[in-house]
């Protein structure tokens, strides 16, 4: 499986290597109030996609934060729990006379 894995990404570099090296024409970005950055067209696709990323990793936070939470809280209560059986049952277990 490991060398189907690295197959695969091997491949995907040269696809992608491929894309850059036909893409490296100097494209013009114009801002607001005339600003203007002109770069390869490769920059400007590979920042929005790690921009667009970092939005969706940021976005995704929220929910892993709050299951992380939720899962700290049960396994407290399964603690706790664990800790009152223990009691009850050395609780229920008679001692011999000796």
């Amino acid at each position: 499986m490991r060398y189907v894995t690295w197959l695969f990404r091997a491949f995907l570099f040269l696809i992608l290597l491929g894309l850059a090296m036909k893409n490296d024409q100097p494209v013009t970005l114009r801002y607001f109030f005339g600003y203007e950055w002109q770069t390869s067209l490769v920059v400007i696709v590979l920042l929005f996609f790690v921009a667009g990323a970092i939005v969706g990793m940021l976005s995704v936070l929220g929910n892993l934060l709050r299951q992380h939470r939720e899962i700290a809280a049960l396994k407290r209560e399964l603690r706790m729990k664990n800790k009152l059986a223990e009691a009850e049952e050395t609780a229920r277990v008679p001692t011999q006379p000796t």
